[in-house]
């Protein structure tokens, strides 16, 4: 049996760089119905995207996943001053006032906010660019491994979850099974009555009443749909002891089972009586477990 994987999992791992900086590289996934790869990486590391997608689109298969990369300042970093942008913004404000005639100075407070004027140093050169390329990916296998363990609790949680709700549909199919025969009765004698109403005492041929009950019969009965939705319950069991990628054939065949319970319900909605009311009963109550079942599978991948 292979896992079931849950597409909802978060994982994350630290990793220290040559000299004094460090690394936190964190993994997020939710439910997609496609892989659907966000990654969250400083500047300058463009060549480790590329590398880390292909690496994610090895081992994830659905799911919307955030990968965030936070590299730690080293100690001792220094304060940069980009004088050229900062002239440029003192220079500019000075010329708007002398424009407008105002006796104003610029507030180097305010500029020295000015995004770009001013930054803090990472220490990280052309060098240690490649040894935290090497560090990230490194840790990439393992931060994916914790992840999947995670995904793995989570998809087996889902997977006992949706057995509890396939038993429960058998349970709903057998004892459909069970009332159908009487609810059949009750529907011939309805028709007798009905036919007897009709004619006014007019005799009427047995062999014409039984054509008729035959085609109320067809038309009313479930027996092909309880089979089949019973057959369905039975799969999907089978391929939830297979594990493995099951989250869109899984919903597939809960489309299957939802149009067998409206079938179910379409054939029966003229019975009357307690069985007749309960088959109906039975069906609703198929509906929203087929409708929880599906909530559920959305997050398998």
């Amino acid at each position: 049996m292979s896992a079931i994987f849950s597409m909802t999992g978060f994982a994350s791992v630290q990793g220290l760089l040559q000299g004094q900086g460090g690394f936190t590289l964190m993994v997020k996934s939710v439910n997609h119905r496609f892989l659907d790869l966000n990654l969250r990486l400083p500047s300058q590391c463009d060549a480790l995207e590329v590398q880390m997608r292909r690496m994610l689109k090895e081992r994830l298969r659905r799911g919307h996943v955030e990968v965030t990369l936070q590299v730690e300042r080293r100690v001792g970093g220094q304060i940069q001053l980009n004088r050229e942008l900062l002239d440029a913004y003192v220079q500019a404000y000075r010329d708007a006032a002398a424009l407008h005639e105002v006796a104003a100075e610029p507030d180097l407070n305010m500029l020295l906010r000015v995004p770009g004027v001013m930054s803090a140093e990472n220490g990280l050169n052309k060098d240690d660019m490649v040894g935290l390329e090497q560090a990230v990916l490194e840790q990439l296998g393992p931060v994916l491994a914790r992840l999947d363990e995670m995904r793995a609790q989570e998809g087996e949680a889902l997977a006992t979850e949706l057995r509890a709700s396939m038993a429960r549909l058998g349970e709903f199919a057998v004892e459909v099974a069970e009332l159908r025969g009487s609810v059949r009765d009750v529907q011939f004698e309805r028709l007798r009555g009905r036919i007897a109403e009709l004619t006014k005492g007019v005799p009427v041929s047995e062999e014409r009443l039984l054509a008729e009950a035959a085609l109320l019969a067809e038309r009313s009965d479930i027996e092909e749909e309880v089979v089949r939705l019973r057959t369905h319950v039975e799969r999907f069991l089978a391929m939830l002891d297979e594990g493995g990628e099951l989250g869109k054939r899984l919903d597939f065949l809960l489309q299957e089972l939802n149009r067998e319970a409206n079938t179910m319900l379409s054939k029966t909605s003229g019975a009357t009586g307690s069985n007749g009311l309960r088959i109906t009963e039975l069906g609703l109550e198929m509906k929203a477990e087929i409708e929880r079942a599906r909530e559920q599978v959305q997050n398998l991948e």
